[in-house]
């Protein structure tokens, strides 16, 4: 036995430990593992001749027999349990270092709702940002209502939402920024709705209001303890992206979140003379809760709250 186990190589032949075939390889660990040509072709979803040969060509090969035969059943020869155990241990380190460089490599792409003012404010410039941070993450903006779920968008992955989203069974929602509002206008019109406040008659003081959150005007007034005005005339938009465009073009004051008017606040196009208001709860991260544990989540989440924790245009030190 001893002679097979160890046969001497032919004269002249070199080995070709470092050209094993790898397919070959697998076949022989299923084999130490399994105990059987055919178990070992079950496990490869093989035929046993093609583990047959797979073994013929490893020994051939090694120089060396991995396995006696007899009676029809084979058995690992001592070379041959040696060898299976450095196979075991070659191929799992293979295994988890492709593992590592798939996982490093992969990009996942998560479909991320948010209400279009706060998407084009406050995150489409951050992107760049988020992808050199998050390179192995593709982020795909999808511009929503600031009323939507995530029951009404299942093509979602997660869902960006203020201060007024109430979340749904088995959605995780996870706090990343505060939410903030005022009341904002350009400065002529700022300047109006501080005579207001003041008591000047003459003031002509518009108040934009977008039906998608028409609550958020009486709430300001409400949270931030300033009698409610009586303002001129009441402007009416569909939503909070046109009345902060109307606002913009001078029509009137409209109440926005801070975050949602974050560029035009630091160019000075408007401002809230009146302060703003914090909201008893601030912004969300949202996703299913079967997906809330995942890597890409976890990265998302943690990304939005190192950048929440920054400093807002016209906050307070």
């Amino acid at each position: 036995m001893a002679a097979k186990d160890a046969p001497s190589l032919p004269a002249g032949r070199p080995r070709a430990a470092a050209a094993l075939p790898l397919n070959a390889l697998r076949a022989f660990d299923a084999v130490a593992r399994r105990g059987s040509l055919r178990a070992a072709a079950d496990e490869l979803r093989v035929v046993p001749g093609a583990v047959r040969q797979q073994m013929a060509s490893l020994e051939d090969s090694l120089g060396v027999a991995l396995l006696s035969r007899e009676g029809g059943r084979v058995a690992l020869t001592h070379a041959g349990r040696r060898f299976a155990d450095a196979v075991a241990v070659a191929l799992d380190i293979l295994t988890r270092a492709a593992d590592e460089i798939t996982d490093a490599e992969r990009r996942r792409r998560i479909r991320l709702g948010a209400p279009m003012p706060l998407a084009a404010n406050w995150l489409i410039p951050r992107l760049p940002r988020l992808m050199a941070d998050l390179p192995a993450l593709e982020i795909d903006i999808i511009p929503v209502d600031v009323a939507f779920t995530l029951a009404d968008r299942p093509d979602l992955d997660a869902l960006i939402v203020g201060g007024e989203y109430r979340p749904l069974p088995d959605i995780a929602a996870f706090g990343f920024m505060k939410d903030e509002f005022g009341l904002v206008g350009t400065p002529a019109e700022a300047a109006k709705l501080q005579g207001a406040v003041d008591g000047d008659e003459a003031s002509a003081a518009v108040a934009i209001v977008a039906r998608d959150v028409a609550y958020l005007l009486d709430d300001w007034f409400r949270e931030s303890g300033t009698p409610p005005l009586r303002f001129h005339k009441r402007f009416e938009t569909e939503t909070l992206e046109l009345a902060i465009a109307a606002a913009k073009a001078g029509l009137g004051i409209v109440a926005a979140p801070r975050a949602s008017i974050e560029r035009e606040l630091a160019e000075g196009l408007l401002v809230a003379p009146l302060g703003f208001v914090a909201r008893p709860v601030g912004y969300r991260l949202c996703c299913r809760s079967m997906d809330a544990e995942g890597k890409a989540i976890l990265a998302l989440r943690a990304w939005l709250t190192r950048e929440g924790a920054g400093k807002l245009p016209g906050s307070a030190e």
